[in-house]
Order: C-alpha cells, then structure tokens, then sequence
C-alpha cells in the first residue's frame, strides 16, 4: 500500500496532504546560540494544556513535567495495545472442524511459532466449548471448533499468492496437529479480494505531519520534552518520540512530537541541540468523535506559540489558516467513505488495516 498518496484532489492545492518539513533554511551563524533548556519544576505555576477530552488527567500530565529533564531511553513504555480478534471485512477466514474437543493445552502446542504469513498477521481462535465464545487458545479449556484467519492487506500492500500458501502451510501443521479437518477458501478470490481492499485503503489513508522550526535559539531534548509535556504529551517508547495518548488503554497515540532520534541518544541530550519537531496524526489509527484533526492544528498552534517556532510545510512555507480549513473539509469525507465500508476510523479494523 502505498504511504505517499494524497487525501483528495482538493489538497493538491494545499501542496499535499503530508506537509513535512524538509531542512532548515539558511546556514547556522558563525555564533550559534546555546540550546533552550527545560525550566526546573514549579509546583506552584499553572501551566496551560490541551482542552477537551484529548487532554490527560492532570497527574499524567504532572508526571510529565516532572520526567522531562530525563533521557527517553529511562522513561517507562506506553500501554501495550490490546488483542486484535478476527474480521472477515479485513480477513480471509478458513474454519477447522473437530469430531470431539480438544483441550486448550493441546491447541497451545502446535500453534505456529510465528503468527505472520510474509508481512500479514494472522491468528487462531478457539469456539470455547464452555462458554459459546470466540477466544484465543488457553490452557484449562475445551474447544470444539478452531478458525483461523490472515490479513489481507495492511501498508505493506495485499496479501499476495506466496503469503497466503505460508498461511495454508502453518494452518495446515495446526490442523494435522490438533485432529481437524481445514476448510480453505480459495487463493485466487482471497488475492483478488486482498487486492480491492488495498485499493481502498491505499485511496483513503491520511497521515497529515507538520513541522515547527525554531525561530531563534535551538532547543534542548529536556526543553522540547518539557514544552510538550505542558500541552499534554507523555514520553513514547521511541528515541525522540512523545505522544498524547488516547482516551482508552492501549489505543495508538492521537498526535506523535517527534524529533532526530540520534539527538536523543546522545551522551549529553541536555547540550544538543535540535531545530525541528514533526507534529503527525495518523487519521485512521483515532476516532472522528475524538477530534483528532483539531487537536492536532491546536497543538501545532500552542506548541509553536510556546517554544518560538513557525509551522511550516513541505516546502519550508508558513502553514496558513486556509490550508487547515481545506484539509479538515476533505477529512469530512475520508471519515465517511470509511464508515461506508463498516471501516470507521479508530475501530479495531481499520487500526489493523492502516498498520
């Protein structure tokens, strides 16, 4: 699937739905100025955040001032995400069939080591004999039916002919192994199917970034990391990465600060100095209820009020008010040609297609 093709015709205009920035104009001064640096922690100054559902508890946000000045390799790891379960809109189904059930134990043993066919995730669930429901395998129950499915297409495009024979070969090891017997659907309408899929999506993905760049002295790791805690970001699990999290455990990040990851490695973040921050919603990945887009121009706005910087574009020009408004109209009607694929933004669906 292809990651570089524009939201809809209207943005062209706009110069592109991602607006990246590329390097900074014009040389450094012979004297560069030192880097911003993180101010020490105020108890008692109020400091402004993200309004509205998108911005964390006030301790989240605490916790984030107070480990700003730390390195990002110290700090602790986002929430892990949750279980993906099986979807026949993004997923080719095969079923497996029993004559007695068989124990959770049994399944465990000869699920395949490696739950991908190629680069497509694909997963094995049990019908619970005790309960009637649909569940990964686990020891100490009973099963009396499997299926299995693998996805048909994600960013690295649809699932192709030698993708889903590793898929048959593995599922067919777990069905030799647990006495079933598999009922397969066909390659040629599982690959034409992943193939329209990934048309679809490829049409109506949406990963918007903007860059902010300084407009005077350059900033510290622990100022950026400071700044942006200020504004409702947490420390992400990446080197140069901060995220503002979403409404529920485990769900992607709403908006990613990311800056030059080896700047963050470095022996003395607290010196070196960075000039750039990339702001990026990934649209599909956040539910339209949670107002992703606004949030995103907002915190482009507050952030780059902050911490003396200019947003800019792809081709180093100040983003304008009505480059925003195009593209949010546009998104009106991403969401809704999602929804008319049962694809909804931020489902669970669509968060494994748009992966």
């Amino acid at each position: 699937m292809n990651l570089d093709f524009t939201l809809m015709e209207g943005l062209a205009a706009v110069g592109g739905l991602v607006l990246v920035g590329l390097a900074a104009q014009g040389l450094w001064k012979t004297r560069k100025a030192s880097p911003r640096q993180a101010e020490a922690p105020d108890a008692a100054r109020v400091e402004p955040s993200m309004h509205g559902a998108l911005a964390p508890a006030s301790a989240a946000t605490a916790e984030a001032v107070a480990e700003a000045a730390a390195p990002l390799g110290e700090l602790r790891p986002a929430a892990p995400r949750k279980t993906a379960r099986l979807d026949p809109l993004i997923d080719a189904i095969a079923t497996l069939a029993l004559e007695a059930p068989v124990t959770g134990e049994l399944a465990l043993v000869h699920l395949p080591p490696s739950r991908r066919a190629g680069n497509k995730p694909f997963l094995i669930e049990g019908l619970n004999a005790g309960t009637g429901e649909w569940e990964l395998p686990a020891a100490g129950q009973r099963y009396g039916e499997f299926q299995a499915g693998v996805q048909m297409a994600n960013r690295s495009g649809a699932l192709n002919e030698i993708e889903y024979s590793e898929f048959v070969q593995k599922l067919q090891a777990f069905a030799d192994g647990v006495g079933a017997m598999a009922e397969l659907p066909d390659m040629l309408d599982v690959v034409a199917r992943a193939r329209e899929l990934d048309a679809f999506a490829g049409d109506h993905d949406a990963q918007l970034a903007i860059t902010l760049r300084a407009n005077g002295a350059a900033w510290s790791v622990g100022y950026i990391q400071q700044s942006a805690g200020r504004h409702g970001f947490l420390p992400g699990v990446l080197p140069g990465r901060l995220v503002m999290p979403g409404a529920e455990d485990g769900a992607p990040p709403v908006l990613v600060l990311g800056f030059d990851s080896q700047v963050a490695l470095a022996d003395d973040p607290g010196v070196a100095a960075v000039r750039e921050v990339q702001l990026s919603l990934d649209v599909p990945q956040t539910p339209e209820g949670a107002e992703p887009f606004p949030a995103w121009h907002e915190a482009a706005r507050l952030l780059a009020a902050d911490m003396d910087a200019t947003m800019i574009d792809d081709s180093g020009r100040p983003i304008t008010l009505a480059a925003f408004a195009t593209i949010g109209e546009d998104l009106k009607l991403l969401y809704r040609a999602l929804e008319s694929r049962d694809l909804a933004a931020g489902s669970a669906a669509a968060r494994r297609l748009f992966s």
